[in-house]
């Protein structure tokens, strides 16, 4: 498992450092990385491998599976009933074969279906190497690391008088310094239970500080440099990981515990039916910032026009020309949920959604049931709960380096909710 272990970090690594420089290969790089990880893990996978891998995903291979397939259905010839109107329309001029896919552009498809594949590849690889708790850390130091590196540069952007000049590497930037707070708080509660089991106190001392300035410096791109949105999403994840600790800590009883996540679950209700009823129009569109009203205009007749099974994974630039008025402008997603809209339809992002919470609930119980390795799902529970309420605000999830980060993430999460020893 050593080259797909150093496989995955150059991968996460890569992407997320050379995404926020602004190079333009980083995204293919943590593909190629991602892939290279896969063909390692299964070259020298074992039984034991095999079976964990199976405990950990036994909340839903089937969404592993689904979300390639689903995409991979919208490059296959079908009904023009079915297809995208552009293929119609093709066809009422041309003539030919009354087939076409449901996507509008083939290409920028298949680019999203093998980044869906290289998500999922990451996903299992980390499953894979990080049952070892040595590689767990290893892991989480270096996505902490990562994404306060990403933070200080929101910082430092935004606060530079050339600051509002890089919006789309600022929502990256946003994005993952959500993820650098709560996994700097973990790195924090790492270093605590080492304490307490009696580890180099200097060292825990060192560990504790070094998560704290990478606490810091994410919580003040969060809640002092972004919107406000963005910082609810950020709250919600920081209350998920107090209300799993609370209750770890108190060991409170399971009536107690589910009364006390029940009220966490009313007040979050509340906070989200507020933050949405502030704003008229779409449900998509109402966490927004402003917006110009013929961007908005233009990005509600594309949502009224969008099918149950969307334009094409990836497509939305390309359909957003049809839409702006402007022959020069080009109509991006305002938000990760937007996107997934337009490109998948209802069902699609339906579907995200369901796999999205499916996997929140697994990791919740994972960490309220794990011992003292229980930051590792806990934090993986608090950045997918940003995440997905983030999605709607922002499009820094759209960013490869993200879905790499998350899909890491995640897989840490699951490993370490049903590993029982730190290496076998």
């Amino acid at each position: 498992m050593s080259l797909a272990y150093f496989a995955l970090i150059v991968s996460i690594v890569s992407a997320s450092a050379l995404e926020i420089a602004g190079a333009k290969f980083g995204a293919q790089l943590g593909t190629m990385t991602a892939a290279l990880s896969l063909l390692a893990a299964t070259a020298t996978a074992r039984k034991a491998d095999s079976d964990h891998y199976v405990r950990a995903t036994s909340w839903g291979r089937w969404i592993l599976m689904a979300i390639p397939v689903c995409i991979a259905a919208q490059l296959v010839p079908l009904p023009l009933s079915l297809a995208h109107p552009i293929w119609a329309s093709a066809h009422d001029v041309l003539g030919g074969l009354s087939l076409g896919p449901i996507t509008a552009d083939i290409g920028m498809t298949v680019s999203a279906l093998l980044l869906a594949v290289a998500a999922i590849s990451a996903l299992g690889v980390t499953i894979l190497v990080v049952r070892n708790r040595g590689r767990a850390e290893l892991v989480l130091f270096v996505l902490a690391g990562i994404a306060a590196v990403s933070a200080l540069t929101l910082d430092l952007r935004r606060l530079s008088p050339a600051g509002a000049q890089a919006a789309a590497t600022s929502e990256l930037a946003t994005t993952l310094a959500g993820f650098g707070l709560v996994l700097n708080l973990a790195v924090m509660q790492l270093a605590a239970e080492r304490a307490e089991t009696h580890h180099s106190l200097l060292r825990s001392i060192v560990l504790g500080l070094l998560g704290l300035v990478g606490a810091l410096i994410s919580a003040l791109a969060i809640f002092g440099l972004s919107g406000t949105n963005s910082a609810v999403a950020a709250s919600f994840g920081i209350a998920l990981i107090l209300l799993i600790l609370v209750i770890r800590r108190l060991d409170l009883s399971p009536l107690a515990a589910g009364a006390l996540a029940l009220a966490a679950l009313i007040g979050a209700a509340i906070v989200l039916t507020f933050l949405f009823e502030k704003s008229s129009g779409p449900v998509l569109l109402r966490l927004m910032p402003e917006m110009g009203a013929e961007t908005k205009a233009a990005l509600e007749r594309m949502l009224a026009d969008t099918r149950w099974f969307g334009a094409g994974a990836g497509t939305f630039a390309a359909v957003g020309r049809i839409y702006q008025s402007d022959a020069g402008a080009i109509l991006t997603a305002p938000s990760a949920a937007t996107a997934v809209f337009a490109e998948m339809g209802w069902l699609g992002l339906a579907a995200l959604i369901a796999a999205s919470l499916i996997a929140l609930v697994r990791l919740v119980f994972g960490a309220l049931q794990r011992g003292r390795d229980s930051f590792f799902p806990a934090s993986a529970a608090a950045c997918l709960l940003f995440a997905l309420v983030q999605s709607f605000s922002g499009p820094g999830l759209l960013r490869p380096a993200a879905i790499l980060c998350l899909s890491v993430i995640v897989g840490l999460g699951l490993s370490q909710s049903v590993s029982q020893s730190g290496s076998r």
